[in-house]
């Protein structure tokens, strides 16, 4: 039997279960983000277990370091926004995308039009929520002129492109090489060296996610083929630690140290060193291999492997958006919890179907055009390749 739009487990469901799956994901994550294991458990009595309010209760419009942000009640973060940016792109141009796009479609999608944004609780310009790291796509894209693909060098080199490719993975779902080689191109404009680096092997986990038959494991297994240099080694360290767990608990600090190496941020999330976050090929990002560890981990399951990555604490929204997309195409949208899903789409005022509809039409159109594409290039090589009678 051929998949259709209402099968479990074909395309448009494993395309629903990801991008839900990461929503969810970031607005767990969210109200912990910054914070480490210890002060985690010590603020909510326990692991986080679903959705919690902000940190600083009902102070959070003044806390710092989170002020002004509304972190918390299923409310998302930039991690969303920006992966619902993306995905208007692909609605837009309905083909693969490059850095090009990036400056002629994203950038002018966050300067110009107005969106609610949930932990700002106002309608504001995208730009004036996402971090410094994407605002970087504005000042060098828009007003420095800078070609598109070379833009991203100089940025900080964190995971700000990475944690909006989950689209990437989606439109190439069981191609992984290509999510990963268009990734690359689309996060040339926004990041460089592992960052950049982190952001391919995001998507190709994606698509490889969408493969029938995918495992944690076989997910894994394709983003250290295609991982280079330090996002390589930081994954194949995470992944020794996370085999030999089936409970994050006892796992959070052995994660830790075999991330350490090759995290330039260090201990205290919320003061890096001056050596934090430059281009290096001995590096990683810490949020995609923590990642793949907690999915491990949790065998693929949706709440194992995102309860795990947002009580990891640092950057846990992203990381929780990652597990969470990748979960999700595993599996589908049934694995996301409805109570989650349903709370995170009235809290933050958010279509979580739309996008994931939108996206699916455009996969299937890009592999109408791919298939055409290939059988040309197939027409041509043949008559190139004729023996001569």
């Amino acid at each position: 039997m051929t998949p259709t739009a209402h099968t479990p487990n074909g395309l448009d469901d494993r395309i629903a279960g990801a991008l839900t799956g990461a929503a969810v994901g970031d607005a767990l994550g969210g109200p912990v983000e910054g914070y480490t294991p210890e002060q985690i458990a010590e603020r909510h009595g326990g692991r986080v277990q679903g959705i919690v309010g902000p940190w600083n209760g009902d102070e959070w419009r003044t806390a710092r370091p989170v002020a002004p942000y509304h972190k918390g009640n299923g409310h998302i973060t930039d991690d969303t926004l920006m992966t619902h940016a993306l995905i208007r792109v692909y609605a837009t141009v309905r083909d693969h995308l490059d850095a090009h796009a990036v400056a002629e479609h994203l950038v002018p999608d966050l300067m110009g039009t107005p969106r609610w944004i949930p932990d700002l609780e106002a309608e504001a310009l995208p730009l004036q929520r996402i971090f410094l790291a994407e605002k970087w796509l504005v000042a060098r894209l828009h007003y420095g002129h800078v070609d598109p693909r070379e833009a991203g060098s100089g940025n900080i080199v964190n995971c700000g492109a990475a944690m909006y490719m989950a689209p990437v993975g989606l439109v190439n779902a069981a191609d992984p090489a290509a999510a990963y080689a268009e990734a690359l191109d689309i996060a040339g404009a926004h990041q460089s060296s592992y960052g950049r680096e982190a952001a391919g092997v995001f998507a190709a986990s994606v698509a490889a996610a969408c493969t029938p038959g995918a495992t944690p494991a076989s997910v894994v297994d394709t983003a250290l083929s295609l991982a280079k240099d330090g996002t390589r080694a930081a994954i194949e360290a995470v992944a020794e630690v996370a085999v030999r767990h089936t409970d994050f608990e006892p796992a959070l600090s052995p994660l830790r140290a075999a991330m350490a190496p090759y995290d330039t941020v260090g201990p205290d999330y919320r003061s890096p060193g001056l050596g934090a976050r430059r281009p290096s090929r001995l590096h990683a990002v810490e949020e995609l291999p923590i990642a793949l560890g907690m999915l491990l981990i949790g065998g693929g399951d949706y709440r194992r492997s995102v309860l795990g990555s947002v009580n990891y604490g640092r950057d846990c929204d992203s990381i929780a958006t990652m597990a969470g997309a990748i979960a999700g195409a595993l599996h589908g949208a049934a694995v996301v919890p409805h109570e989650w899903a349903k709370t995170v789409a009235e809290a933050s005022r958010l279509d979580l179907d739309a996008p994931a509809r939108e996206l699916a039409a455009v996969a299937r159109e890009v592999f109408v055009r791919d298939t055409a594409r290939r059988r040309a290039r197939e027409e041509a090589f043949t008559l190139l390749t004729e023996t001569p009678r």
